[in-house]
């Protein structure tokens, strides 16, 4: 709450993607992605693209450590439609997390701009 008695989100609101005009909601692409059974947990968020605006990267800790991006890009291809399937994939040992277990894809957000900084 701000000092005038104001309550301020800072999470959530930017979770859904814009990619090329079609909102790309995570949690759907998260939830296939999440399904392949050499993915123990991921995260997907949207980030800049210059042809569609935004575009799919996915944060996954891998179960079986020779899962490769393209094995995940294939997979999701074959249950997503073309736009949701992630652009670019990054592997993790771990995903920032809340005290009570819940992915905080703002800290993945906050990441890649101080890394584009």
């Amino acid at each position: 709450m701000t000092a005038d008695g104001y309550t301020k989100i800072v999470d959530r609101k930017k979770d859904m993607i814009l990619v090329s005009g079609f909102n790309v909601y995570p949690n759907e692409i998260e939830e296939v992605i999440a399904s392949h059974p050499g993915v123990l947990e991921c995260a997907v968020i949207g980030v800049d693209d210059a042809k569609s605006g935004e575009a799919v990267k996915a944060f996954i800790v891998r179960k079986d450590q020779n899962l490769a991006a393209e094995d995940v890009i294939k997979f999701c291809g074959t249950q997503l439609t073309a736009y949701k399937v992630p652009k670019q994939i990054e592997f993790r040992t771990g995903l920032p997390k809340t005290n009570v277990g819940k992915i905080l894809r703002r800290e993945l957000r906050d990441e890649k701009k101080a890394a584009a900084a």
